[in-house]
């Protein structure tokens, strides 16, 4: 998935999503499984919201992502942040040569921008890969509530000074997927706004399908949760989050 022009709106767009709690929630996994100082590699780390603030916290971080415009909006980000994040530029499909770590994220729903269950094993496995023993594998994904209740058939709209936005979501051709038509006006230094489309297609699966998966590739489940949560899993959850370790 590349995100074009979308990449350099992305951190305005999303001003009010809770990067601190996805921080917090990685960070107190990690405590428990006593990996307080270990390495971490972040997979589908976008314009490095969390793998910057995992930085600044101490750990040595490696991130990854399809974008080459969300890591240009990362890496220079990091830079200001005074951040010490290594990024690369690959296909979580396909992860190779990035060394092993105790820690592996995947978060802010980028598991969810894979097409079928045969992307979902070879994206665990080559994870698995790239894990120490007993490291640990923590990912979050939409939950089948979010997309058919919350996103498919409704639209969402902003109308800022500098950037507004359409956003009309539609249930895709497979089961329990979105397809995002996003358009965006944005001004420019003439005070005319320029507009920019986006397609993005989402998908999830029943919470026994991230199972087997994770069973398949060689992981034990360690939790599944809801929202944040460290022990509860509410049926109307709106994100599922799933750790795992290798085996």
């Amino acid at each position: 998935m590349n995100y074009g022009k979308f990449a350099y709106l992305y951190d305005e767009l999303m001003i009010d999503a809770p990067y601190d709690q996805w921080v917090s929630f990685v960070l107190k996994v990690m405590n428990a499984n006593g990996l307080e100082t270990g390495q971490i590699l972040d997979v589908g780390c976008g314009t490095g919201n969390i793998a910057i603030p995992l930085s600044k916290k101490g750990l040595e971080v490696t991130a990854v992502d399809l974008s080459e415009e969300m890591l240009f909006v990362a890496q220079e980000k990091s830079v200001a942040a005074g951040a010490k994040v290594q990024f690369f530029q690959q296909d979580m499909r396909e992860l190779e040569g990035l060394g092993q770590y105790d820690t592996i994220v995947s978060l802010c729903d980028s598991i969810n921008y894979l097409n079928n269950e045969a992307e979902l094993n070879a994206t665990f496995s080559r994870v698995r890969e790239h894990l120490n023993d007993h490291g640990l594998f923590i990912f979050d994904v939409h939950s089948i509530h979010k997309i058919e209740k919350v996103f498919n058939g409704n639209t969402f709209a902003h109308n800022g000074e500098d950037i507004s936005y359409i956003w009309e979501c539609f249930a895709g051709v497979e089961p329990h997927s979105v397809e995002h038509d996003l358009s965006f006006f944005v001004r420019n230094m003439k005070g005319l706004y320029e507009r920019y489309d986006e397609f993005h297609k989402q998908r999830t699966y029943p919470i026994e399908v991230y199972e087997q998966a994770l069973q398949k590739a060689g992981f034990k489940l360690v939790s599944i949760t809801g929202d944040f949560s460290l022990k509860l899993l509410n049926k109307d959850a709106e994100r599922w989050f799933f750790v795992a370790q290798r085996k």
